[in-house]
């Protein structure tokens, strides 16, 4: 991290508007002098940056460095979960600073330096963000680490076949991928007889928000620490990978998770996804209660309105505020970098009696272990009407491969959503009325085309 990342942040503006014909012709139209953006509170003035109002509005060689699209070497196209997707120019170079986040969690996390590592990039390949780019910046990795790669993308079949080969020729296997997928990998795995824990399994997710339970869940199944072996990854299309979870922000993360801390913390009893961040390579800021972040890239942002609820809390405040509460965090409280809590976007969630239902709620229902051995983990949810037309939460859930669909499994998940639901959304447990709180469950076999289709991100919303 450099001594000064302000500093270099400002330095960041005056290049791209010196160098990016479309920032400086956005910055033209709301009157702004770029050579007078030599401080913070300059910085802070500058108008946020969307998709709307600038991605949208400009031509995409004009947001490219030089207004020249060849000067990047490799096109990324975001999942489009908010709508029409988006293309994301990058150079080789612009991947230096989400490299680092990776040698973060392999490295210091992992002890890949040290430890023959296998990864297997599970997340899909393709022309979306996730394979293409992990691949990208493992193989930058891999030249001064033990690590070798595979990336059989997203083919389950093909990931239970390479590891059983390879995986006892290394120290460690690390799984990269989205939590679901990657819970359906060990599911699988487990009832095909492979013996997780021969391998010193590691995860790294992106994607969504998991819960602890979740984390532990996994770390039963597949021999392995919550804590240290388990690493989420914020990252995005625009801009890279922003932020990794560490041992240190996990361990907090889970003492705030049944301390009333958090709520003091985050302002709900929802737990989001707590990760550090360097501010050199990308600056967040918190804009009502959502995430804003400043970084390099074949697309330069500046300002740029992710629209990601949640805030951002320096190293020292943190410390200090585990402290001020009684929690201990041990002796290790490195590496000194701030943190960025993030609980995606309320757009992902329902409204049911005016009462906000999020995906990672209704996750922790179908973790319990009265359900959990027959769903993938995978649902959508969407706001049902029946017949006379009383609105209520339906939840249509995925059955593991060859699991029965029965009533009284139905009724099993329905009652593990609505407990849980009515523990941890007061939302909910005050504004649905009693009659209307089990929620309408239909389970769905593995695969199932009409909600979840093979080979695609899955949306856990309709």
């Amino acid at each position: 991290m450099t001594a000064d990342p302000n500093q270099r942040i400002l330095e960041l503006v005056a290049r791209t508007a010196a160098t990016v014909p479309a920032y400086r012709a956005f910055l033209d139209e709301h009157g702004i002098d770029a050579e007078k953006i030599t401080d913070t509170a300059a910085f802070q003035q500058l108008p946020l940056t969307t998709k709307a109002n600038y991605h949208q509005r400009y031509p995409l060689p004009q947001r490219c460095r030089g207004g020249d699209l060849s000067n990047c070497d490799l096109i990324a196209v975001s999942s489009g979960s908010t709508g029409t997707p988006t293309f994301w120019p990058r150079a080789a170079a612009d991947e230096a600073a989400s490299v680092r986040r990776f040698e973060q969690v392999l490295v210091d996390g992992f002890g890949a330096a040290q430890a023959r590592t296998l990864a297997v990039v599970c997340f899909p390949l393709g022309t979306w963000v996730g394979g293409l780019y992990t691949l990208s910046c493992l193989r930058a990795l891999a030249g001064d680490l033990p690590l070798t790669i595979v990336a059989p993308g997203n083919n389950k079949a093909e990931i239970l076949r390479v590891i059983p080969e390879l995986g006892g020729h290394v120290d460690q296997v690390v799984l990269l991928g989205y939590p679901p997928f990657l819970k359906d990998v060990i599911d699988t795995g487990l009832r095909a007889g492979i013996e997780w824990s021969r391998y010193a399994v590691k995860l790294v997710l992106a994607g969504e928000v998991i819960s602890e339970q979740w984390r532990d869940l996994m770390a039963r199944r597949a021999g392995l620490d919550p804590v240290r072996d388990v690493a989420a990854l914020y990252g995005t299309a625009d801009g890279g990978v922003l932020g990794n979870e560490t041992p240190l922000s996990v361990r907090i993360r889970r003492l705030l998770g049944e301390h009333p801390a958090g709520v003091e913390l985050f302002g709900t009893r929802r737990l989001p996804t707590l990760l550090q961040y360097d501010p050199a390579d990308r600056y967040f800021e918190s804009v009502d209660g959502t995430l804003a972040f400043t970084a390099d890239s074949g697309v330069p942002l500046i300002r740029y309105h992710i629209a990601d609820d949640g805030g951002v809390v320096s190293h020292a405040d943190m410390l200090a505020f585990c402290a001020a509460h009684g929690l201990d965090l041990g002796t290790d409280t490195g590496p000194e970098l701030p943190f960025v809590y993030v609980f995606g976007r309320t757009l992902h969630a329902v409204s049911v009696f005016g009462a906000n239902v999020f995906p990672e709620t209704v996750t922790i229902g179908l973790e319990q272990p009265e359900v959990s051995e027959w769903v993938t983990g995978k649902f959508v949810l969407e706001v049902w009407e029946n017949a006379d037309h009383d609105r209520m939460l339906r939840v249509t859930v995925e059955l593991v491969p060859d699991a029965a669909n029965t009533p009284e499994r139905t009724r099993c998940v329905a009652a593990s959503i609505r407990d849980e639901l009515l523990r941890r959304n007061s939302e909910y447990a005050h504004y649905v009325p009693p009659e209307r709180q089990l929620p309408h469950v239909e389970l769905r076999p593995t695969g199932d085309p009409d909600y979840f289709p093979f080979g695609v991100k899955h949306r856990y919303t309709r």
